[in-house]
């Protein structure tokens, strides 16, 4: 009996001290950058580090994940990128940016938690469309919304 308690020990003692994924292994967001071009609004997450997994989604309004309050931004209907595991704590610019463009009228953190990164971007008409993807060297996340 002394013997499997002894091995049930070790066994817990070796799980608790495997270390945890370091932040080399998730994406960083370093910038946020908008831009316009002829036919469609641009926005970009400059990234280091592992590539995320992504999604977008057309959301009503932009809300906060720790609290479920609406955020304040400029736009008629949102759509939410959403980048795991990605954080943005070394990201040192604003946090809710108004972009002065047509179609991507502003930039807003929803979401920066436990490796779940999610930003609203808000745009000036119904039923965008819009692609998103993925470019490297270096790593960063596009989206681009038509006019």
């Amino acid at each position: 009996m002394k013997r499997i308690a002894a091995a049930l020990i070790a066994a817990g003692m070796a799980l608790s001290v495997v270390p945890a994924a370091s932040a080399a292994d998730h994406a960083q967001l370093t910038n946020v950058r908008t831009e316009r071009q002829p036919t469609f609004d641009r926005v970009v997450f400059d990234l280091t580090g592992g590539k995320p997994q992504d999604s977008v989604q057309p959301i009503a309004e932009p809300v906060s994940c720790g609290s479920g309050k609406p955020i304040t931004a400029k736009g008629v209907e949102f759509l939410e990128v959403r980048l795991q595991p990605a954080d943005g704590h070394s990201y040192t610019g604003p946090r809710n940016i108004t972009t002065g463009l047509g179609t991507a009228q502003s930039v807003v953190f929803t979401c920066d938690f436990e490796a779940d990164l999610s930003i609203a971007i808000g745009v000036g008409h119904r039923n965008a469309t819009y692609e998103a993807y993925f470019q490297d060297n270096p790593l960063r996340y596009v989206v681009d919304i038509k006019h």
